[in-house]
C-alpha cells in the first residue's frame, strides 16, 4: 500500500470470515488486530447503531498500527430518525465519543436513506453541510438518485464533503463498471464496492470465498483510482460484491498495482456458488 491509498472492507465481525480470513482457533477480540497488519482501513459499522463506549474506540486503537485508518458510520439516530434535523446534539455526542480516534478517522460517513429526498430534505440537506464542525472529514452517501444534480454537488464542494461514489450494480450486470455521477466535491474520495444486495441471505450464503467475479469492474475501478490526480482514497468493498470482501480488496489492490491483504486463509472445502438473480 501507499500512504495515499486506504483499501479495506465495510466492517470485520463477520463469522462467516472464520477460518476463510481469521484462523479457526483466533479469538474474536484479536480479529482487529489481525485484520489490521492486512489491510490499511476498515468502515466501522457498529458506530451506525450508536455511539461507541469508550471501552470500544480504545480497544480499536490499541489493535491496530499507527498508518492504519478508520472511516465510521454516523449515527442512524441522526440520518434515518431525525433526518438530519435537530442534529447537532447527537453529532456532538457521537464525535465527543469518537475524538481519542480523530487522528486516525479517514473520514465520518454519513448514509442517507433513500426516502430522504429533494423535495422535502434539501433545506435539512443544506443546513447539515454548512454547519458542520471543523476538524474532522465527512462524506455523504445518497441512497437517492434525485440528489444527482448541480447544486448538490456545488454544496458539497464548497463545504470539503466527499459525495460518496457507490457501486451497488445488480449481479447481471457484475462485468460491467457503473459510472454515472462521480463528482469529486473534496481533497479525498469515498468509494463503497457494495454490489448487488439482494445476495444478502439468498439461499442461505455463507460469505466464506469468493462467489462470482467482477474482475472488469475492478479493472475499470482501478483505473479510475489510480489516476494521478487522485491524491487520497478510501475504498471500502463489501461481502456482497463479489461474496468475500477480503478477496475483493486484494484483487483491487493488484490491480492497482498495490500490495493488498496478504492472508493466511484455512483451506475451504465448499464449492463457490453462483446466485441467479432477476
Amino acid at each position: 500500500m501507499n500512504a495515499h491509498t486506504h483499501i479495506g472492507s465495510c466492517g470485520w465481525i463477520y463469522e462467516d470470515w472464520r477460518g476463510s480470513f481469521y484462523p479457526g482457533d483466533l479469538p474474536r477480540k484479536r480479529w482487529l488486530a489481525w485484520y489490521a497488519h492486512r489491510f490499511n482501513t476498515v468502515e466501522i459499522d457498529a458506530t451506525f447503531h450508536g455511539s461507541p463506549s469508550a471501552e470500544a474506540v480504545a480497544h480499536w486503537l490499541a489493535a491496530a498500527p499507527a498508518h492504519f485508518r478508520f472511516t465510521a458510520k454516523a449515527p442512524r439516530a441522526m440520518t434515518h430518525t431525525l433526518r438530519l434535523r435537530r442534529w447537532e446534539r447527537a453529532l456532538e455526542g457521537f464525535l465527543a465519543a469518537m475524538q481519542p480516534l480523530q487522528s486516525r478517522l479517514g473520514a465520518v460517513l454519513v448514509q442517507l436513506p433513500q426516502s430522504f429526498q429533494p423535495g422535502a430534505d434539501a433545506g435539512a440537506l443544506r443546513d447539515f453541510v454548512l454547519h458542520l464542525p471543523h476538524g474532522w472529514r465527512f462524506a455523504i452517501e445518497f441512497g437517492n438518485p434525485e440528489w444527482h444534480q448541480p447544486r448538490f454537488v456545488n454544496l458539497l464542494e464548497e463545504s470539503g464533503v466527499s459525495w460518496v461514489w457507490t457501486d451497488r450494480s445488480p449481479l447481471r450486470d457484475q462485468e460491467r463498471a457503473p459510472f454515472e455521477l462521480l463528482p469529486e466535491t473534496a481533497d479525498f474520495l469515498y468509494v463503497r464496492l457494495i454490489g448487488d444486495l439482494r445476495t444478502r441471505g439468498a439461499g442461505r450464503v455463507r460469505y466464506r470465498q469468493r462467489l462470482w467475479s467482477r474482475a472488469a469492474a475492478l479493472e475499470n475501478w482501478a483505473v479510475r483510482l489510480g489516476k494521478p490526480e487522485v491524491k487520497n482514497v478510501y475504498i471500502l468493498c463489501g461481502n456482497h460484491f463479489e461474496g468475500f470482501a477480503p478477496a475483493t480488496c486484494r484483487e483491487l489492490g493488484a490491480a492497482m498495482g498495490l500490495s493488498a491483504g496478504r492472508t493466511e486463509p484455512e483451506p475451504i472445502r465448499e464449492k463457490p456458488r453462483q446466485l441467479q438473480l432477476l
